[in-house]
Formats: C-alpha cells, structure tokens, sequence
C-alpha cells in the first residue's frame, strides 16, 4: 500500500522542518557560548598589557638620570611616560614623596615605592 500526497508537490513534511529548526538552534547555541569564552580571555589580556604599561612607565621613569623615583599616574603623563591615564589601574604609594623638578622642567613628586593597584568598579 502506498501513500499519495494530496498535492502531488515534493515538498517536506512537518516532522523534517522541526528537525532542521532544531539542528539549527542547536548550532547557534554551541556558536554563541564559544564566542562569549573568546571575549573573557579578550578582556583579561587587555588587563595585563593595561597594568604592565604602567609597570613599564614606572621603571622607565625611575631609570631616568634626573628622577630616582616613582611618579603617580598624572605625572608619567605629564613627562611623556605614558600617552593617557590608565582606566584600569592606579599607582598608590606607601610614603608621603618628595617634591622635585625634572631636567625638562616638570615638577613631579618622587615616591620610593609604589603599587599599580586595580581601580574599583573596573573588570580587573
């Protein structure tokens, strides 16, 4: 016994759209959670690089000849150290510093230690 359409079209049934709609969210799903895996690891690089071109600053600044010191943030981009403030992180300082002016006549403050530290409310 055979079974005719009553169109007589070679057209799908219902059962083989809801599979391919299944198959097709399955997909979407599996695409949509291994993208998202992608910009985690995306922002906690960008962190790092953040946080060590601060690092960078700091030491670039102490190993000049005039400045035997670490400076805050506003004073490394103020001599040139750094192009911008640091959205992420922030240099902190246990000692109080000692005021001084660079060869090319920026005065800064000097600190003898210092911390980068994560800003709050920032992803770091």
């Amino acid at each position: 016994m055979t079974r005719h359409r009553a169109s007589g079209g070679d057209g799908f049934t219902l059962i083989e759209l809801l599979v391919v709609i299944v198959v097709l969210g399955i997909l979407a799903a599996v695409v949509v959670f291994s993208v998202s895996g992608i910009t985690d690891t995306g922002q906690g690089s960008a962190c790092k690089a953040d946080r060590q071109a601060v690092v960078t600053a700091e030491e670039a600044m102490r190993a000049r000849s005039d400045v035997h010191g670490y400076l805050p943030m506003a004073d490394l981009v103020t001599v040139g150290m750094l192009q911008d403030a640091s959205d992420w992180h922030d240099v902190q300082f246990p000692d109080p510093g000692t005021p001084v002016t660079t060869a090319d006549g920026h005065p800064v403050t000097i600190h003898a230690t210092y911390a980068v530290v994560p800003i709050t409310g920032q992803p770091c």
